[in-house]
């Protein structure tokens, strides 16, 4: 290890005492939110949002309900007010004369560039409504979309809104079959996909793949193919069309259907379980106005002068909140980028940092500690001083990958937000507010202003100082409103354990006395070692503040004498040999960290963590392969080779 790199190291362990880090001077004298009066004004909560919907989104019929609760867990918002999601991100913005705001620097796999302003933007969505529309496609009909990063992906559902369709965009990483249940199950009339995508310089057929799998859906009579890599695909005569071809003959001229605030946006299906999707129903005027207001206040945008760049795939929520529907709604320009965070190198990300100015930075726990494993002097390379504001999202972030992100990336300077919502939730529901709140490695922060939460016990006691049930006590605009088809398992999946006014997160957490909420993780996610309960994410994070540590995934599986036992799989640092010393040293600093109890029984070094296109780990394969079963679902995995090499490192005792 060099010097640079041990001196480093030495920083960050000496930051990892610090317990927490305020916003500098300098960020909180330009900051959105300086004054803590905003959660004093959001006291009434149902006030409060119906402001942010009155001043953030443009109505076509003022709405005069805020929210009506009269039918838990049923709640709606603004429901006698009418807009229109594609107006609000693209029409207002090109009639306030700001059509040649850049609203994507695109970047291509292969270093290809676009840049797409809000003007250009609003013609190739007009064309596509019209072509939809040409086609049969009316309000309130599904259209699924399954492209991979490309512009058109933003284009195919703001067309979708615009006309009313709501659509169920289909993450580019599941396979074929997966797209075609999607479509059956939402009684999608169309879909919109690609010719080919690209993925580490390897360019898949998607059209043709997907023939096959969709050839019995009977609600299915169109399908647009984007020519994205020129990849030779099969066209159904009367059922397919070229986009390029589409836009061509379409006219030009779409004006936005307003909307009632309640018509559904969106669908959006679950995925990694082997049980029926479930499909979530986001709906326009409530969504809108969440993403609008969580993308202004917790990234402190400065539409005018920033550059934001969320590393989401738009098949997530994270996508769709914070790549496509909060910048546009808030006139924001944005980095797409269509490849991997090491393709066609380690250091890409922080290669378009530089190109493009980003300021504003918000990408996922687990890109960070792979970047971490990488090597700090991949980021060294460039110049990162753009950067304002670091976030990070998709599951609790450790101390140490923190400090990492805030020294290496931030270079000290940036307020981290610790982002934590869910597909569920539509928008950011606790997090700090970076003019105003210091920020705590590992903690989310605080509830939002609007945002009512708690911790229960499951007796549904105020959990006090002690660990809790993560609930939220109020609705809020972008809060899903049912599951697709199925209300029941709507109410018994969210609101069934503390009544129908009471929406169970399905995490557990911590609060300290400031009140900053900790997630520990999944309730599911908890090892019982002769009957003491230990997270998982406690485990790992105590094996990745080790300097040897990388990355980790803890599991439980069966012991005779405790019940469960913990085995970990560890993944190094670069120039870091296992061996069994290393082995016990990590045991011991676990022991150290945690409790003897929390002390892995088994530890299992491997070159690489199973993982999905966006980077969450899988445990529940990782679980598969420990306890010697056959493979769950494999098909969001980033990269299939990695479960054959992690079941050949596995030798069960």
């Amino acid at each position: 290890m060099t010097d640079l790199h041990s001196s480093l190291d030495r920083h960050i362990e000496d930051l990892l005492d610090v317990p927490s880090f305020p916003p500098p001077a300098a960020f909180v004298r330009q900051a959105v939110v300086t004054d803590d009066g905003v959660f004093d004004a959001a006291a009434d909560a149902e006030e409060w949002w119906s402001e942010q919907a009155r001043t953030r989104i443009d109505w076509a019929t003022p709405f005069r309900t805020g929210c009506n609760d009269s039918n838990p867990p049923f709640f709606t918002w603004f429901e006698d007010g009418t807009l229109n999601a594609s107006y609000n991100c693209l029409d207002r913005h090109v009639e306030a004369g700001r059509g040649d705001r850049v609203a994507f620097h695109w970047h291509g796999e292969e270093g290809e560039q676009r840049t797409i302003t809000y003007a250009e933007l609003l013609a190739d969505v007009q064309r596509l409504a019209n072509a939809l529309r040409e086609r049969g496609v009316r309000k309130g009909d599904v259209v699924g979309i399954y492209l991979p990063m490309i512009p058109e992906v933003v284009v195919a559902m703001l067309a979708c809104a615009r006309i009313g369709a709501p659509h169920t965009v289909v993450f580019g990483g599941f396979a074929p079959s997966s797209v075609a249940e999607r479509l059956e199950v939402s009684n999608a009339v169309a879909l919109i996909t690609v010719d080919g995508a690209r993925r580490k310089g390897r360019t898949t057929p998607t059209k043709a793949a997907v023939d096959d799998a969709i050839a019995d859906l009977s609600d299915l009579h169109t399908v647009v193919v984007v020519r994205a890599t020129g990849v030779t695909c099969p066209m159904t005569d009367g059922r397919d069309v070229f986009y390029d071809a589409a836009l061509a003959a379409a006219d030009p001229v779409c004006p936005a259907d307003p909307m009632p605030a309640e018509h559904p946006l969106f669908l959006l299906y679950s995925s990694g379980s082997t049980a029926k999707p479930k499909g979530i129903v986001h709906t326009t005027g409530g969504y809108l106005t969440g993403v609008a207001t969580t993308h202004s206040l917790v990234f402190d945008l400065k539409p005018d002068t920033d550059v934001f760049w969320c590393t989401a795939d738009v098949g997530w929520i994270t996508g769709h909140s914070y790549i496509v529907y909060g910048p546009l709604a808030n006139g924001a320009t944005s980095v797409m980028f269509e490849g991997a965070p090491d393709y066609p190198d380690k250091d890409i990300w922080w290669e378009l940092i530089e190109r493009y100015g980003v300021t504003i930075f918000y990408t996922a726990p687990t890109a960070i500690r792979a970047c971490m494993k990488w090597g700090s002097e991949y980021p060294a390379r460039h110049d990162l001083s753009s950067l304002r504001l670091l976030g990070t999202v998709g599951e609790p972030i450790n101390p140490k990958a923190w400090v990492w992100y805030h020294t290496v990336i931030g270079g000290g300077r940036c307020p981290i937000v610790d982002t934590w919502w869910q597909t569920e939730t539509g928008a950011i529901m606790i997090s700090t507010l970076p003019g105003l709140q210091p920020a705590k490695p590992g903690s989310a922060g605080l509830p939002l202003p609007g945002v009512r939460a708690a911790l229960l016990t499951p007796s549904g006691e105020d959990a006090g100082d002690d660990p809790g049930y993560l609930v939220l006590t109020a609705p809020w605009p972008a809060m899903l409103r049912t599951l697709h088809g199925d209300d029941q398992r709507y109410v018994e999946t969210y609101f069934s354990t503390f009544g129908p006014r009471t929406y169970v997160v399905g995490d557990s957490a911590r609060r300290d006395r400031d009140g900053y909420i900790s997630i520990i993780g999944r309730i599911d996610d908890v090892i019982n070692v002769s009957g003491h309960r230990l997270s998982t994410a406690e485990v790992e994070s105590a094996l990745v503040s080790h300097a040897a540590v990388a990355e980790a995934a803890a599991i439980g599986v069966h012991d005779e004498l405790t019940g469960q036992a913990i085995v970990a799989f560890v993944t190094l640092r670069a120039g870091v040999e296992s061996s069994a010393e290393l082995e016990a040293t990590l045991r011991e600093h676990v022991a150290q960290r945690i409790g003897k109890l929390a002390r892995p029984q088994r530890m299992i070094f491997v070159a690489d963590l199973p993982k999905t296109r966006s980077g969450k780990i899988m445990r529940r394969l990782i679980r598969d392969v420990a306890e010697g079963r056959e493979l769950g679902d494999v098909t969001t995995l980033g990269d299939p080779t990695v479960m054959a090499a992690l079941q050949a490192q596995v030798v069960r005792p």
